[in-house]
């Protein structure tokens, strides 16, 4: 089975393909400065429920592009149930390959979802070109909790960073990192278990599938891989970047 068809399983349940909740969300478009009229591009959308709810509580109308064709069917659907149809427009495409017009955009973001540039700094140097001058970024991200983490683990993490490195990145790119929107223990485990919730759901209808084996595998090892590891080394945030001002451009460390 596919990484794609996987991730459709276990995300099934789920309208938020991330550690975070809408209030959380609506607080970011809030530091986003979203009003109504402006146009977002959001890069790795999943089934958009941050775009959906940035139009509905701010006005605005976008751009999200998945290449998950399950997530933009879903994605679709809600927004047509919305009404939102005419304001967000969903293109599936992998993100990075998506050409876009410049400057054309008052936010981008890339919740969750950097690992289609390579890492938080490419992604800042992509999506950065989409938003017009003072325009802000948002940006879904893990980092590490401390510095000591676990040698094994690092080894399969190899984007993962702390938070002081991401804010050097944040400044060589341009920008300041104006707000940390940090997830909390309570959203990891909701986003977690609903990963497992999806996958249990779909062994228990499909005991003969072919490819049982392999998502009980992936179940067992997503399940291990969290209380193991991820719970005790891992931290996710959404991160608001603002513009850096001319008087501070030349400051970086």
């Amino acid at each position: 089975m596919e990484f794609f068809n996987l991730m459709s399983i276990s995300h099934r349940y789920m309208e938020i393909i991330n550690p975070s909740s809408p209030e959380k969300i609506i607080k970011l478009g809030r530091l986003l400065k979203l009003k109504k009229g402006n146009r977002v591009i959001d890069f790795g959308c999943g089934c958009a429920e941050p775009l959906a709810l940035w139009a509905e509580e701010f006005g605005i109308t976008g751009i999200g592009i998945d290449i998950s064709g399950d997530f933009c069917d879903r994605a679709r659907q809600k927004l047509a149930a919305k009404g939102l149809s005419d304001r967000i427009e969903i293109v599936c495409s992998p993100a990075a390959d998506y050409v876009f017009e410049e400057g054309a955009f008052d936010a981008a973001t890339c919740i969750g979802a950097t690992f289609v540039f390579g890492g938080y700094q490419q992604t800042i140097q992509a999506i950065k070109k989409a938003v017009r001058q003072n325009g802000r970024l948002g940006i879904g991200e893990t980092h590490w909790l401390g510095n000591q983490v676990h040698p094994e683990y690092a080894q399969t993490q190899t984007t993962t960073r702390t938070e002081p490195e991401l804010v050097r990145f944040t400044r060589n790119e341009g920008f300041e990192l104006e707000y940390i929107i940090r997830s909390s223990r309570d959203d990891w485990d909701r986003y977690i278990s609903d990963n497992w919730y999806g996958l249990l759901r779909w062994l228990e209808e499909n005991p003969n599938h072919p490819d049982h084996e392999q998502v009980f595998r992936h179940f067992r090892a997503d399940q291990d891989d969290y209380l193991q590891f991820q719970s005790q080394y891992m931290g996710w945030a959404m991160y608001c970047l603002a513009p850096m001002k001319s008087h501070s451009a030349g400051s970086q460390s």
